[in-house]
């Protein structure tokens, strides 16, 4: 006998048997039972979850001998001839080469007769949003109201596509994508049956690639068996995949907590003598920095299916959360960016520079700014080392200290020009006079004696009654007479409401930035061809 490949092998043929689904497999258990069935079912979902799987047995349970049940019986002339693919009441339609309306119109002609050995006539649709607008007409009025021995089973992976009109005459089944645990658990059931020799971390990375679809995963596990010679092993179904050892993406997230430069890129080097496909190592070092994450909130929650547990933890230990967070971050955009590199080694190189230059300890071992300037907001990723309150990643101002070279060699005080936004700030004013106070610059102090600069452009807030109401507030702030003395001239320091200012257009830029880089942002831009709107972005207080 000819082999028969393992996705057809392990097909299941009971509801019992089945994968997962568990959500839908209750619904349609409970109405075969209570004999309480629609005549039209729908099933969703992404290939190889289950949907024709599903609509078979549903078929062999509505025409089972024995009964209609949740439990045909497999042995009887129906069962069987639905399991072979020959029962003659079970129609099979592909709707992706039936896209004609006149194809859909001959299919429809026979629903009014009576099935020929089944209780029951049933039409099996696949793909069913293939269909032609003038079929889904012709099929529409059939679906609403069939004769009680038609039943029409739809199955789907675009379910956008379909007509309301149609989506409103069926029961809605949607399945979801099979966890890779749930997969990989079934490929060791199959492999233990098929006496196969096998090392779990390579049913792991099947598992992974299969990306949610059971069918994949045994189509994967077939293609591996073959290529490991009767046997799958990590280092074969890594060589099938493309993919690398977990070792060097571990290498490379201990050589980037080194903050090791020199070291990542002759580790990348190393890599590049393999050919290994790039996109595929960003994804390895994605998804390995999730479980970094897992093990830093949730440690029980990280399995050893690749044998790296005992090294995911250190890195746990090893690593910040903001770190880990801001690679990750960093790796998903340039993941989205590699395509447009002049090269993929190129390109893998930029991301996790990327991720040394702006990690927080990086930021915090920079000079410290001049009292003049505040710190420049970083317009490629939100971090910092000590955030502040007003939200995550925001870039704050230096702290206003007295820090610079006095002014004048006079004995103190001899206050610089930064400390007129603090006495500003400790004055109480309001009104007119916090105006013209946030708009001048200290520019001399002698003693009790202030001289400060103010633009000419700010003239229309200076007045003899607000003068002397500063020069008022200054004497009762610090509890001795002053001479106060405003010029109209520019001065090359900010003047505390631009400073202000300054710290406002940094929180906006870097609320809009992590706004429009978060990945859950450009998805549904992405998905629904929109923008978000100018404008409405503001920074959390």
């Amino acid at each position: 006998m000819s082999y028969q490949v393992l996705a057809r092998k392990w097909r299941p043929r009971t509801f019992t048997e089945l994968v997962g689904q568990e959500h839908v497999l209750k619904a349609l258990v409970n109405a075969l039972d209570n004999d309480r069935l629609h005549h039209a079912f729908l099933f969703t979902g992404t290939r190889g979850v289950g949907k024709t799987t599903i609509a078979r047995i549903l078929a062999k349970s509505l025409n089972c001998e024995k009964g209609i049940s949740s439990t045909p019986c497999g042995e009887c002339s129906a069962c069987t001839e639905i399991t072979e693919g020959r029962f003659v009441d079970l129609i099979e339609v592909d709707a992706a080469s039936r896209t004609k309306v006149d194809e859909t119109r001959e299919l429809l002609e026979n629903v009014q007769y009576a099935p020929t050995r089944g209780r029951y006539k049933v039409y099996l649709i696949d793909e069913v949003h293939m269909f032609s607008n003038h079929s889904f007409n012709a099929l529409l009025k059939t679906l609403e109201e069939p004769p009680p021995h038609v039943k029409f089973l739809l199955a789907t992976t675009d379910p956008q596509k379909l007509p309301v009109t149609i989506l409103s005459r069926c029961l809605q089944f949607n399945l979801k994508r099979l966890p890779i645990e749930q997969i990989r658990g079934h490929l060791e059931q199959v492999l233990g049956d098929e006496k196969i020799d096998f090392e779990t971390a390579a049913l792991a990375l099947i598992s992974r690639a299969a990306d949610g679809s059971m069918r994949d995963a045994l189509s994967l596990l077939d293609q591996a068996i073959a290529y490991g010679s009767g046997k799958v092993s990590e280092p074969d179904v890594r060589a099938m995949l493309g993919s690398i050892e977990q070792d060097h993406v571990i290498d490379l997230l201990n050589l980037l907590v080194a903050n090791d430069a020199p070291g990542l890129l002759a580790r990348i080097a190393e890599l590049a003598q393999h050919s290994p496909d790039f996109a595929g190592v960003l994804a390895e070092l994605i998804s390995t920095l999730h479980r970094v994450a897992l093990a830093q909130s949730a440690p029980n929650t990280i399995d050893d299916g690749l044998g790296d547990r005992e090294a995911i933890v250190a890195l746990a230990q090893k690593m910040t959360p903001e770190d880990v967070q801001l690679y990750y971050q960093i790796g998903l955009i340039g993941r989205r960016d590699l395509p447009l590199a002049p090269d993929a080694r190129g390109g893998f190189e930029m991301v996790l520079l990327r991720m040394l230059a702006f990690r927080p300890a990086n930021a915090s071992a920079q000079p410290a700014p001049t009292p003049v300037a505040t710190t420049p907001v970083q317009q490629t990723a939100p971090h910092h080392p000590n955030p502040a309150p007003g939200g995550p990643g925001v870039a704050q101002p230096a702290p206003l200290t007295n820090t610079a070279a006095p002014v004048t060699p006079t004995p103190p005080p001899s206050t610089t020009p930064d400390d007129w936004e603090n006495i500003v700030a400790t004055m109480n004013l309001s009104g007119m006079l916090l105006q013209l106070a946030a708009n001048c610059v200290l520019t001399q102090r002698d003693g009790n004696r202030f001289q400060l600069s103010m633009s000419p452009n700010h003239k229309y807030l200076l007045s003899k009654s607000r003068e002397e109401g500063l020069t008022k507030a200054l004497e009762q702030h610090l509890g001795q007479n002053v001479t106060l003395n405003i010029v109209l001239e520019g001065a090359n320091t900010a003047t505390p409401a631009e400073r202000q200012q300054e710290r406002v257009d940094a929180r906006q830029s870097q609320a809009e930035f992590t706004i429009n880089n978060d990945a859950t942002v450009q998805a549904i831009v992405k998905a629904f061809d929109g923008q978000v709107k100018p404008g409405s972005v503001q920074p959390l207080d």
